[in-house]
């Protein structure tokens, strides 16, 4: 598979480091406006995931990665680019407008282009082990948020298993680059505060995306967010309201066995803490130990982690494989 990073921030470098480790995957070029010395060097040198255990060099418009060559280019208009033989455009820019440069892609040569995070008008909204069987071929697909991505599949599992009536969901969520390091103006007043220095309630685009991806429980779940002042890794803390009432135990049984066949989710029984989730490739980790219910057993509580770099860049690597192959028995 051949696929084309447009935006090569955390998640176009992440995906660059999965991509490098990964047999069946040609990066064939990397654009982002920044200087490529500059890219070079985050790349090699990143603050959360550690060192690139490898040669890194630029020069020539190439960054070059353990003697693998990569054309790198700096164009703001993407109609400057030869995008020939891409067979999925990653859209990673994280800018406004991400629709109208996945169309220049496409008209650049690619065969599909991928957005990794919400795009109301793209063709199709698609998150693994929730409904990626809606795919029918359509060549512009946003592959969600990284909260919808760790959300929609284990409510899928507890709306299959228990109907899900109506639910909270929070996400306790790492700071992120839309947050300043010191009080800085923004448009959204809690968001001008410092990130390392406050928990910040702000909003989360997982309400209006699930009623795309699960249009069932449209208008069934509220959902907020809670940034807290770690660099990364994230959390839900699910409450749902459910149809079958049920025990501790049953709950447990059932949601583990279900958990532990969906290739994009895992469970954990040991009761770990945020940073050791680090580096994680999952959507979802489910935390056997904080699974709870009410004595009356309507109210089921669900929470998981999941690191929103790595995990998020996980799901962009498989759902260009899907986009590229048709691959979906994989996740069925």
């Amino acid at each position: 598979m051949k696929i084309a990073i447009n935006g090569f921030g955390r998640i176009g470098r992440s995906i660059l480091r999965l991509a490098l480790r990964s047999d069946d995957v040609e990066v064939t070029l990397i654009n982002d406006v920044a200087p490529l010395e500059t890219c070079g060097y985050l790349f090699e040198y990143d603050s959360i995931f550690g060192p690139w255990q490898g040669q890194v060099t630029t020069g020539n418009d190439r960054l070059t990665i353990n003697g693998r060559e990569i054309p790198f280019h700096r164009q703001r208009d993407l109609a400057a680019l030869d995008l020939s033989g891409v067979d999925v455009f990653l859209e990673c820019t994280g800018q406004p407008d991400p629709v109208g440069r996945a169309q220049c892609g496409l008209r650049r040569g690619a065969q599909r282009a991928l957005i990794s995070g919400s795009a109301t008008n793209a063709d199709v909204t698609l998150v693994l082990g929730a409904n990626e069987g809606r795919y029918r071929g359509e060549s512009i697909v946003s592959n969600a948020s990284c909260t919808t991505n760790a959300l929609a599949p284990i409510l899928r599992i507890l709306d299959k298993e228990f109907g899900v009536i109506s639910g909270q969901m929070t996400t306790v969520h790492c700071y992120t680059g839309s947050q300043p390091t010191v009080d800085q103006p923004r448009e959204d007043l809690v968001r001008s505060r410092a990130a390392a220095l406050s928990m910040v309630p702000t909003t989360t685009s997982a309400h209006r995306l699930l009623g795309d991806v699960l249009p069932n429980l449209a208008g069934r779940i509220e959902a907020r967010a809670l940034r807290v002042p770690t660099a990364s890794v994230s959390a839900i803390d699910l409450t749902v309201e459910v149809q079958h009432r049920t025990d501790v135990d049953s709950a447990r049984r059932i949601i583990k066995a279900a958990v532990e066949t969906c290739p994009v989710l895992a469970w954990i029984d040991k009761p770990l803490v945020s940073v050791d989730l680090r580096g994680r490739p999952e959507s979802l980790i489910v935390s056997g130990p904080e699974l709870s219910i009410t004595a009356s057993g309507g109210l089921l509580r669900i929470f998981g982690w999941y690191d929103n770099e790595w995990g998020f860049a996980s799901r962009m690597l498989d759902m260009a494989r899907l986009l590229s192959r048709h691959e979906l028995e994989e996740w069925s």
